[in-house]
């Protein structure tokens, strides 16, 4: 077999393996999924009206707030997910499964690859799912065309690639899964402190740099300019650009701990 037929092989096992998982022990997946559903939940039906009514300058909308919410919980969702992967790749790193798997005759490389694809499956899955609760409290996006949806699809995969190559070098340097878990609360602070509940102009002036030069309120940005036709500007290069640069550094530091000789 060719070197590439063999990574596709062994990456494919990985995968299956971390599905296998993910599905025996739903727990962990399950937690932090409830984290943006409840916020969701939250900010529409006890906020909903004074938040609208402070965005609009007029009179309470829930509706116009849940469409201005979904998008930045959509992100937040993959933010939250990934978390999971950092403590499951702490879990492999800690427990010895990864020193068997550097005897073994696989290609290195699977292991990570089997990790965040199996995590960017989940947090597609877990997208689809708060999506649904979206829609199901009165989300609606009926002026976005086919190629606005699919590059909407195309942007939530590649923001969860990047967030997942980084949980995973974040998941390799922890010592244990409870390291790992604090380690990747950035994750899911990051949309806190972004465009996903307020815009940033509403924001105190001081505060505003803080939210605007990060990589949540751009992708935010985008897929909210995406689902609902609101400018998008130079959000969308921004967005993309911060994915691609996650996923290099992500990638990067993963491979160069998982080639680090153990101790």
């Amino acid at each position: 077999m060719s070197s590439l037929s063999l990574a596709v092989r062994d990456s494919s096992t990985m995968l299956r393996r971390n599905l296998l998982h993910a599905r025996r022990y739903p727990s962990l997946t399950l937690n932090l999924l409830l984290t943006p559903v409840m916020l969701l939940l939250l900010f529409v039906y006890v906020f909903g009206d004074v938040m609208s009514a402070g965005i609009g300058g007029g009179g309470a909308d829930r509706s116009a707030y849940i469409a201005y919410l979904v998008p930045g919980l959509l992100l937040m969702t993959i933010g939250s997910t990934t978390i999971g992967t950092a403590v499951s790749v702490s879990n492999d790193m800690t427990e010895g499964i990864i020193a068997r798997f550097r005897t073994m005759a696989i290609h290195r490389g699977s292991v990570l690859v089997g990790h965040v694809v199996g995590s960017v499956l989940q947090s597609v899955a877990s997208v689809v799912l708060v999506g649904a609760v979206g829609v199901a409290i009165g989300f609606r996006s009926t002026d976005a065309t086919a190629l606005e949806w699919l590059a909407a699809f195309g942007l939530l995969v590649l923001f969860a690639t990047a967030l997942t190559w980084i949980a995973v070098g974040m998941g390799m340097v922890s010592p244990n899964a409870e390291a790992a878990s604090n380690n990747a609360i950035p994750l899911i602070f990051l949309p806190l402190i972004s465009s996903a509940f307020v815009p940033v102009d509403a924001m105190p002036g001081w505060f505003q740099p803080i939210a605007e030069y990060q990589p949540f309120t751009p992708a935010i940005e985008t897929l909210r300019g995406l689902l609902l036709g609101t400018e998008i500007g130079h959000n969308g290069w921004l967005a993309v650009a911060w994915c691609l640069a996650l996923s290099v550094l992500g990638y990067r530091w993963s491979k160069a701990v998982f080639n680090r000789d153990p101790k």
